[in-house]
């Protein structure tokens, strides 16, 4: 694939593409693959993972989060959550598909109800999930040679102590309370991970051969070109810092829920108040530009157990169960097809940095479950506050404080059910002692302290651009995806979703962007 780092002023794309991740790679592959082959950019901050081998190894997914393409943002401190979660993005082709777990379900059916409920009119189960068919994207069942014996009997214990169905395939049928290994988006044979630039790496490479794609990566864009409200394309630059306009008839984002709405805003289109303080001039005034934040809040529970792990996995995180039905909980949502409200993760090794930085001790040998709020009800925004595109993105997630309490409620419960999986067998018989948050912390007020000041992210930001109806002030893009008051711009990444899924999102946002390349028009 071609990659060059000059283009002529002169040259207009019929597509500009900036963000080549997960979504990026998709809609870019599509529409170069249009009739007529059109002219295409994308550009990405970042290199080719083609010849990264730790971005084509899932199982090396851990050091790809540390790694020199890993950018760590923060959040302001939180009233009532973590303060110091590293939030991970990827700078690279194929983006945070380069660097997850790939655990891969097509959304619910309610979650999708939902968006459309919601005023995301065209969003529902029968639009989207049609796309499916077109995936490239290889998912699946994890094999029994990379099934981890520990993991099969925290499943065991989970489906007799939560009475819950033993799951197989995940995606061949609705949301049903259930406990089983995941499907995954790898290559079992090779463990390549399924990218979305590994998945669209054919599309993309024939369409560069063709001449039709023009992949710039090593380039940033900084701010778009704008002539009134119609946008022009975008002024990018070189890892040396040298700047130039890349202009084209339609534009894309595809940054992501944190990059996306910064690039917005630093060109002058988001919240006023905000824009002013920032230095910003206003182009196009759009308040809910960054608000709207939405996060997957994990908590951790480890027990002390009587020997090591066994060593097979496909990358670690490789099963857990859902339980509840967070809708039955919400009056104007019960008439909805059920989701989960709590999604627990089942590790190989638990993630412990932020215990190891509470300062709690652990032993040798360890197991954990990770606890997520499914459908979170708290909310928070990102903004700039300053013009320098350098300067330090402002995010704050607001973790646990929707005013009713749902979110805490929901971790809680997590840990409860935890706690009825620890006593089941096969898994009790492994297990010495709780470590974390301990015996002795039992009340809902004191579990929901321990858990709070040290629970992770699952890595799923969304909602900061989100698809809403004519008359949702704070709704960003038209169910098109066209960013409202302006010309020529949409937004194809999870800053779209008006809610976030209750499972992980990475098959959602590919289907997301196999519709967006139907939805930009044709030029």
């Amino acid at each position: 694939m071609t990659t060059i780092t000059t283009a002529a002023d002169t040259e207009v794309f019929d597509h500009l593409v900036i963000g080549g991740g997960t979504a990026g790679c998709i809609v870019a592959a599509r529409l170069a693959d249009r009739p007529g082959h059109p002219r295409v950019a994308l550009v990405e901050w970042g290199p080719d993972d083609a010849a990264e081998p730790r971005a084509q190894t899932i199982r090396r997914w851990d050091e790809m989060v540390d790694s020199e393409y890993a950018v760590q943002h923060h959040s302001v401190p939180q009233t009532r959550g973590n303060s110091h979660i590293d939030h991970t993005r990827l700078h690279i082709l194929g983006g945070c598909s380069t660097a997850n777990t790939m655990i891969s379900w097509l959304p619910f059916r309610g979650d999708l109800l939902e968006w459309e409920r919601r005023g995301a009119d065209g969003w529902g189960p029968d639009d989207l999930l049609p796309y499916a068919s077109r995936l490239r994207t290889r998912i699946s069942v994890i094999p029994p040679t990379d099934q981890n014996p520990r993991l099969a009997r925290v499943i065991d214990a989970a489906t007799a102590a939560l009475d819950l169905e033993r799951v197989i395939e995940w995606n061949d049928h609705d949301y049903r309370p259930g406990a089983g290994f995941f499907e995954i988006g790898y290559i079992p044979e090779t463990n390549q991970r399924s990218s979305g630039s590994n998945a669209y790496r054919d599309l993309l490479t024939r369409a560069s051969l063709r001449g039709d794609l023009t992949l710039l990566t090593g380039h940033r864009a900084l701010r778009l070109t704008m002539t009134d409200a119609t946008v022009t394309g975008a002024v990018i630059a070189d890892a040396d810092g040298a700047e130039w306009c890349i202009r084209a008839r339609t534009t894309v984002l595809a940054a992501g829920a944190f990059e996306t709405p910064r690039l917005l805003m630093l060109s002058g289109i988001g919240d006023p108040d905000v824009l002013r303080a920032a230095g910003v001039p206003v182009r196009v005034p759009l308040h809910g530009v960054g608000r709207g934040l939405q996060d997957h809040a994990e908590g951790i529970v480890v027990w002390e157990t009587r020997g090591p792990v066994e060593a097979p996995s496909a990358t670690g995180w490789d099963a857990g169960y859902l339980w509840g039905d967070d809708h039955a909980d919400d009056p104007a949502l019960a008439d909805l097809p059920p989701v989960p409200q709590v999604a627990t993760h089942i590790p190989r090794e638990p993630w412990v940095e932020q215990l190891l930085r509470a300062g709690v001790a652990l032993p040798e040998h360890i197991a954990g479950v990770a606890p997520n709020v499914a459908r979170p009800r708290s909310r928070g925004r990102v903004w700039i506050d300053s013009a320098d595109p350098d300067a330090e993105l402002r995010i704050d997630f607001r973790y646990f404080t929707d005013p009713d309490g749902h979110d805490e409620q929901v971790l809680v419960q997590g840990v409860r059910n935890a706690r009825q999986v620890a006593r089941a067998d096969p898994f009790a018989a492994e297990i010495v002692r709780e470590v974390f948050p301990g015996p002795d912390v039992v009340s809902d007020a004191d579990l929901s302290a321990a858990e709070r000041a040290v629970h992770q992210t699952v890595y799923h930001p969304c909602g900061t651009c989100r698809i809403g109806a004519d008359d949702d002030a704070d709704s960003v893009l038209d169910s098109s995806l066209r960013v409202r008051g302006t010309t020529g711009l949409w937004v194809a990444d999870a800053s779209a979703f008006p809610t976030i899924t209750s499972i992980n999102p990475v098959i959602t946002i590919m289907l997301l962007a196999e519709r967006a390349a139907d939805l930009i028009p044709r030029v």
